[in-house]
């Protein structure tokens, strides 16, 4: 079985600058309670404060998918359903 690692970054713009920053503490702590998460980074850029940079790490494609499906079905989905996201997908 294969870890499946996202690593990349979302751009935020302006107006949903504040929203993502307030969905996103309950984002991580519900992801991060989930069965097969190993690591769970959405962390503010050093230089571009619209951009977040995003690592993360699952056990198994499985646990990866159920991640995405809850995600999509969340509050944080919602409010980022319209960002631009630059992810790499990888298995390790």
């Amino acid at each position: 079985m294969s870890t499946v690692i996202l690593q990349g970054f979302i751009m935020v713009n302006d107006a949903d600058l504040e929203t993502v920053k307030c969905a996103l503490i309950h984002h991580k702590q519900l992801t991060l309670a989930e069965e097969g998460c190993l690591v769970f980074r959405v962390e503010p850029d050093e230089i571009n404060p619209k951009q977040f940079n995003v690592y993360e790490v699952f056990i198994s494609q499985a646990a990866f998918d159920c991640h995405q499906a809850r995600v999509k079905a969340s509050y944080w989905g919602e409010v980022t359903k319209d960002l631009e996201r630059h992810y790499r997908i990888t298995t390790a």
